[in-house]
């Protein structure tokens, strides 16, 4: 290691953070004079305050990139030196000079991929360890082709850091393959494959600050949206975009993506896995179907004082009409309204008869049409009209789907009466589960919008326009009209002659309420929203339903999708990623691997390559860089004080790994007692998980409760193992009541004063 440039680094980094201050200090006196802007010049209020959003939003970017400004250097062997950090800088003299470059820059590439072997031009890589604004530490590598450096050092002592709870950036640390991931130029779907503690999903969000950085005119519109599989995922990874100095971008999961909507309820695991699969799309639109209906018998409705046969003939002519219009179903009820009333009137004018002459109607054209406007008023018409052929909502036309077996028998005749039980919803409960959102999202596309709901919002939007425009009005014939004396009034006056306001609409434009959100907010609101790119963590878990919800929020079809197959558990989850992307992209997408793990120490990859194995035995595990020389162990206790083990366990890690993170996963029905075992402990700060929470998570110890039951739980039990076991970053216990697992096995007991929360040195930590 060398420290020769330790002082020479702190200068510079001193001076770059003064450079940080000016900037942050310019945004917030461009922001202090925006909004002293009276907004009755060139700059409206409008635009006022949304440029007052830009600039904050500008100010919140510098504070949140402040840990770790600069991370790196580069010597060149034309000794150029560049400094590589979160953000770009320029000097402060409005020169070109570049104090700072951009990770994602091209000039910074050679950090993460120069070799002894290629070294890209590079003489020397500097690592720079900062704390605040403090150099703490700097590790060089030569690169003098006399053999590899010793890089691996600042990326060991990364990966082997506590963790936090919370996932940090790997921004310092980008190793080669992902690197290639992050900058590949690839725009339509890109599937990376990549076992446990690969980092695939630093990876993947590392890849969205890129994109948004080579993209950002487009992106920055469109917005990035990132789906994960839990709230509790998306919490843990939420400081990494921002650590990246973006914070334009929607985190969200596939139930969060029908705004209005939210999954309240739970429902077994099979009910939800039928839900998923791909039939239901035909379900959804069987049922759209049998809402357009056609009487078996004509039904009577009334004109004149006297009955008026609405008959099957005309009802199923102007279905068949309508439905051949290719419009949504609530579209195209007008279609179908107007031909009924059509027919109707016809009828109802048949029954005046005809000129005996020339055979000829009696009636005039008017006749006719008010004929046609007193039917279309008839409420018995209406109400015919309505039974027919009704206004829908998603949430009505799934409500009452799932409520009625007799609905449900009818749209879904493929499946077993037995699915169709699981299907229906206990009578009596209501809200929505995670699974009926994408079915949610179908109905909406084939219903489209009530054209009725549509008009009152673009009448009511028009009469509050026109409001605006009358009060704008009357302003202005006040300040022009009258003949004040006021020596304000008349500064006022011609303050609004000198800037030309004389116009009531653009006065009114003026001071209409701004929308101030962010494009990401204005996404999360819009379910009809396009995304420019999508990013699909934990993908594995989705089903072929949440599949459709997300290629209709990406038409343009711009995809990073992360997951490991081998971890899929959901029971509508991917079995391949061919059979996943095959109903949507065909053969067009292009795959990538990471193949080495960082974070599960050997010791711990070895028992986890043993579920592997069980699960796929063609499937390679990843390469782990680094041992620890800590045993994974075993402890069997008494099935009732199983959780109470569990917990006492997990207290005694928490004690051992001091600032790190611990949690203990278990199956579902065991979760309550473990976390009330784990409350008697006192150890509030170690988490309990089933297996599906903890996807995605990392923590320095884990104790893995009940393993038989993970197993038991789900037609996948053995990829729930796999997820479980793959959480630890230092240490891995398991403990059960009956016989453990074939591929654990050969877990060593747990011996020692240790089994009751005592310390042990690191010889004896885990036998």
């Amino acid at each position: 290691m060398s420290t020769g440039g330790k002082i020479s680094e702190q200068a510079y980094v001193t001076r770059l953070y003064g450079r940080l201050d000016e900037l942050r200090a310019e945004a917030g006196t461009r922001l202090d004079a925006v909004l002293v802007a009276t907004g009755l010049g060139h700059q409206g209020l409008a635009e006022r305050d949304v440029a007052a959003a830009e600039l904050a939003r500008r100010a919140a970017t510098l504070d949140s990139v402040e840990n770790s400004l600069c991370f790196g250097r580069l010597d060149m062997l034309d000794d150029e030196a560049r400094y590589i950090g979160r953000i770009g800088i320029m000097d402060g003299e409005g020169g070109f000079e570049p104090l700072l470059i951009d990770w994602r820059a091209p000039a910074a590439r050679p950090f993460y991929v120069a070799t002894a072997r290629t070294p890209e031009g590079v003489r020397r890589r500097r690592h720079i360890r900062t704390s605040g604004r403090r150099v703490t530490g700097v590790l060089d590598e030569e690169f003098d082709g006399a053999a590899e450096p010793f890089g691996d050092s600042a990326l060991l002592a990364a990966v082997g850091a506590a963790r936090t709870g919370r996932m940090g950036d790997i921004v310092a640390t980008i190793q080669a393959e992902q690197d290639a991931v992050i900058r590949s130029a690839h725009t339509g779907v890109l599937v990376v494959q990549g076992g446990p503690g690969t980092g695939k999903t630093a990876v993947a969000l590392h890849r969205a600050a890129y994109l948004l950085y080579t993209r950002r005119e487009r992106l920055a519109r469109s917005v990035v949206l990132v789906v994960g599989p839990n709230a509790t995922f998306l919490r843990y990874i939420g400081d990494v975009l921002p650590s990246l100095g973006e914070t334009g971008v929607l985190l969200a999961t596939v139930d969060q993506l029908y705004p209005g909507v939210a999954a309240e309820r739970t429902e077994p695991p099979e009910a939800a896995g039928l839900k998923g699969d791909l039939a239901m799309a035909e379900v959804v639109a069987a049922a759209v179907r049998d809402r357009q209906r056609v009487p078996e018998e004509p039904v009577t409705v009334e004109h004149d004082g006297g009955a008026l046969p609405l008959g099957p003939g005309l009802c199923r002519r102007a279905r068949d009409l309508a439905r051949g219009t290719g419009l949504p179903h609530n579209r195209a009820r007008p279609v179908f309204r107007d031909l009924v009333l059509d027919g109707l009137a016809a009828a109802a004018g048949d029954r005046f008869g005809t000129d005996v002459l020339d055979g000829s109607s009696l009636l005039t054209a008017e006749d006719r049409a008010a004929i046609r406007a007193e039917l279309a008023a008839e409420p018995t018409v209406l109400a015919a009209l309505d039974a027919l052929w009704p206004a829908l909502t998603p949430q009505r036309l799934l409500a009452d789907l799932l409520s009625s077996p007799e609905r449900l028998a009818s749209a879904a005749p493929g499946l077993t009466g037995r699915e169709r039980a699981l299907l229906l919803r206990p009578e009596g409960h209501r809200g929505w589960t995670a699974a009926d959102i994408p079915l949610l999202d179908e109905a909406a596309e084939l219903l489209g919008e009530d054209e009725r709901v549509t008009r009152t919002a673009e009448e009511s939007a028009a009469a509050e326009r026109a409001e605006a425009v009358t009060l704008a009005q009357e302003a202005l014939d006040t300040a022009y009209g009258s003949r004040s004396t006021d020596a304000d009034e008349d500064e006022e006056a011609e303050t609004l002659h000198a800037f030309d306001l004389l116009d009531a609409e653009r006065l009114a434009e003026r001071h209409v309420e701004a929308d101030h959100r962010t494009p990401a907010e204005r996404a999360a609101a819009d379910r009809t929203w396009a995304f420019g790119h999508v990013v699909v963590d934990e993908a594995q878990e989705l089903s072929a339903m949440a599949w459709r919800v997300l290629m209709r929020r990406c038409p343009a079809r711009s995809m990073t999708v992360v997951g490991d197959i081998a971890q899929t558990g959901d029971p509508a989850g991917a079995a391949s990623w061919e059979r996943v992307l095959a109903p949507h992209v065909g053969t067009r997408w292009r795959g990538a691997e990471l193949t080495v793990n960082y974070r599960l120490p050997a010791e711990i990859a070895a028992v986890a390559d043993g579920v592997l194995r069980h699960i796929d035995p063609a499937r390679r595990a990843p390469r782990a860089v680094r041992a620890t020389e800590v045993r994974p162990w075993r402890v069997a206790a008494a099935p009732g004080e199983l959780p109470a083990t569990a917990a006492r366990l997990a207290a005694g890690e928490r004690d051992r790994v001091r600032d790190g993170t611990v949690a203990v996963v278990a199956p579902e029905p065991l979760v309550a007692a473990v976390a009330a075992a784990l409350a008697d402990e006192g150890a509030e700060r170690v988490e309990v998980f089933d297996p599906r929470r903890a996807k995605g998570l990392e923590f320095d110890a884990v104790v893995v409760a009940d393993p038989a039951g993970i197993v038991a739980a789900s037609p996948r039990g053995l990829n729930d193992l796999y997820v479980a076991l793959t959480r630890p970053t230092r240490r891995l216990g398991v403990v059960h009541a009956g016989p453990l697992p074939g591929p654990l096995r050969d877990l060593v007991p747990f011996t020692g004063g240790e089994a009751d929360g005592g310390e042990a040195d690191s010889a004896t930590a885990a036998p």
